[in-house]
């Protein structure tokens, strides 16, 4: 079990310490509520306070020093990165040791591209006419179909699957159970019967792009759905045919775009956000949770409620909801007055 006495602690976070036991010894590092005896734990504001006197902890990092605070007390600038640090120390990373080649078990075709430096881990597959850049690692059950090009350093964690074509650029890391490439939502009416449109395209994911677990990225109709670089999605997310997500956006989990949508750069959508088709997102636009867009947006907005109304024109619709069973209770009063005084108005000769 490791353990590390606070001085030492606090040199390694560049921390000042304050604390009437300067021997003390911690030896583990946990949440606020999850603190025992010996731990060390964080707290980012002054109103957790109370709950911080409660716990077992033995020590927290924080942003400012606390007097009458009876645990020691590990002051830094930034707590949440101090903390990172230390919980590192007590929880180190478990290294998988770097392999390259081609797994005994693996199904690679003879026309694939492999590079020396890749590694295609057990019962993955390689379908004809792929590439897999230098240093990407395949895990097992990762099916790569006909024709992709995957590039350097990429991870695709187990249960990936990339159809036919998929493009993806360095350093894109597809978490379990990602699906990238599969035909989109698309039928016509002939004849009573709901028929597929052409789904001929691709999907492009630039460089430095994460994808969550079980999200699904479908292929353009005749083109490409493109990802930009740096955007990071989040588990389940569904985006649908030819959209294009602009440079290092922020998606969360369960938003759902619909087909040919688009967004600018440093976009953000929180939870359950709902994209229409057609529509594009201004650049730097923050969409929150559970927003309905069904228009498009100019750039450097805040939009909220659904249908996505910019932040203040949709409070003053909120402070309205609020105010309704007053209004309410308000119209019937003037109802029952009305009543009253009709029999008193004489009609006009």
């Amino acid at each position: 079990m490791t353990s590390i006495d606070l001085p030492t602690l606090a040199k390694r976070v560049q921390g000042e310490l304050f604390s009437r036991d300067t021997g003390a010894v911690i030896t583990g590092a946990s949440p606020l509520a999850d603190a025992q005896p010996g731990h060390i734990t964080l707290i980012d504001s002054e109103k957790y306070l109370p709950r911080l006197q409660e716990s077992q902890a033995s020590a927290c990092i924080t942003n400012q020093s606390f007097p009458d605070l009876s645990i020691a007390q590990i002051v830094v600038q930034n707590p949440h990165a101090a903390f990172t640090q230390i919980c590192q120390l007590f929880r180190p990373q478990c290294v998988v040791t770097r392999r390259c080649g081609v797994d005994a078990m693996a199904s690679v075709a003879a026309s694939a591209r492999v590079d020396s430096k890749a590694f295609v881990d057990a019962f993955a597959s390689v379908a004809d006419d792929c590439e897999v850049g230098e240093g990407s690692h395949l895990h097992s059950g990762v099916r790569v179909m006909n024709g992709c090009r995957i590039g350097k350093d990429c991870q695709l964690f187990p249960g990936v699957v990339l159809y036919p074509g998929t493009i993806l650029e360095d350093r894109v890391v597809l978490h379990a159970g990602a699906v990238v490439g599969s035909h989109g939502f698309g039928y016509r009416m002939e004849n009573g019967r709901h028929t597929p449109t052409a789904q001929l395209g691709w999907v492009h994911i630039e460089s430095d792009v994460e994808v969550g677990a079980n999200t699904t990225i479908d292929r353009g109709t005749y083109g490409a759905t493109r990802i930009g670089c740096g955007t990071k999605i989040d588990n389940l997310v569904m985006i649908a045919h030819n959209c294009n997500i602009g440079k290092h956006n922020l998606i969360c989990s369960h938003v759902g775009i619909a087909g040919s949508a688009s967004t600018g750069d440093y976009v953000v959508l929180a939870g359950q956000v709902g994209i229409r088709d057609h529509i594009h997102i201004g650049a730097r636009t923050m969409v929150g949770a559970q927003a309905g867009v069904v228009a498009d947006t100019g750039e450097d907005k805040v939009m909220l409620g659904s249908p996505a109304l910019p932040r203040n024109e949709q409070a003053l619709i909120f402070a309205a909801l609020n105010r309704l069973p007053e209004m309410r209770k308000t119209v019937k009063e003037l109802s029952r007055q009305v009543d009253k005084l009709a029999p008193k108005i004489k009609p006009e000769a």
